[in-house]
């Protein structure tokens, strides 16, 4: 008897550490990517904050002296450019936005069993260096290249016209190099949609661009804002595009930060800049997450 009841006991011990271990599990799975995120996020982050309230130079070293004063002073330098970083990255986003909707859409709805053929062929560039791809439109929009040369041999336009160093260059790079990350989750948003709303639309005498605008674009808001996020974060601190394909008229907030951190040794300033350029873009996607609503962006992180 009463080695039933210890069978019973152990049983019910068991049944206890399971079920806490159970409780657990989620916490475990995380804890791997938490590390990871505490370690080469959270930590670089501090590290970065502690920078920007720092005072002295490269060579007498660095103190922190909790100078807030940087912020201010890097904002009255360089808020021309951080203006037309936050525009240059608008325009962009509204671009991507008009070519990757019906991209994404006719993939979607009329892709058959050669999606993930079209989903390849938008990807593809992925398989060839950033930098590479952006040099590669240095040659499309040079002056005697064969999109210029082309248009000045038919005198379509001058011969002092040129693309090269101006904000259209620019723009253009940076469309081309992040279309793909509008693209993809406006496509899964599209594809989950179920092709009888279409119908039922039809049926109740809506034609095919009111099912369109009325029917099918509400229901991909949340795929918008997760290509928006994908697409606007990245535009505003790139700086690749605008030191390959633009001149000093078109510099935009990564190229100062750039410069700040690696050529002038201004640690302070450049990160003082940084965390004011994030500042600034996560209150933009708060703003922009409550006018979607709270549960649009829970659908769209589900994405």
């Amino acid at each position: 008897m009463s080695r039933v009841h210890a069978d019973d006991a152990s049983r019910l011990a068991a049944g206890g550490f399971r079920r806490r271990f159970g409780r657990l599990t989620g916490y475990w799975l995380a804890l791997p990517g938490g590390l990871w995120l505490a370690i080469f996020f959270v930590v670089p982050m501090i590290y970065l904050l502690s920078l920007s309230l720092m005072t002295g130079d490269f060579i007498h070293g660095f103190t922190q002296t909790f100078h807030f004063a940087t912020y201010g002073h890097t904002i009255s330098l360089y808020h021309d450019q951080f203006i037309r970083s936050i525009m240059y990255a608008v325009i962009v986003t509204v671009l991507t936005i008009v070519l990757a909707y019906p991209m994404a859409y006719w993939i979607a709805m009329r892709g058959g069993r050669n999606k993930s053929s079209y989903l390849l062929i938008i990807l593809l560039p992925f398989f060839v260096s950033f930098v590479i791809r952006t040099l590669q439109w240095q040659f499309i929009l040079a002056d005697n290249g064969f999109v210029l040369g082309t248009l000045k041999n038919l005198h379509l336009v001058g011969s002092g016209f040129h693309l090269l160093a101006t904000p259209v260059a620019v723009i253009c790079g940076l469309t081309y190099n992040y279309l793909p990350f509008m693209v993809l989750p406006l496509y899964v948003s599209i594809e989950r949609l179920d092709s009888r709303l279409m119908e039922a639309a039809n049926d109740l005498y809506a034609s095919k661009f009111q099912a369109l605008l009325r029917v099918v674009f509400p229901l991909t808001v949340p795929g918008i804002f997760a290509g928006v996020l994908m697409t606007f974060v990245p535009v505003a601190s790139d700086f690749v595009n605008a030191q390959l394909l633009g001149g000093a008229k078109t510099t935009m907030i990564g190229n100062v930060i750039y410069t700040l951190y690696l050529t002038n040794n201004d640690y302070a300033g450049a990160s003082a800049l940084s965390f004011t350029l994030m500042g600034v873009l996560l209150i933009g996607i708060f703003v922009y997450a409550r006018a979607l609503g709270t549960k649009d962006v829970m659908e769209a992180a589900a994405l």
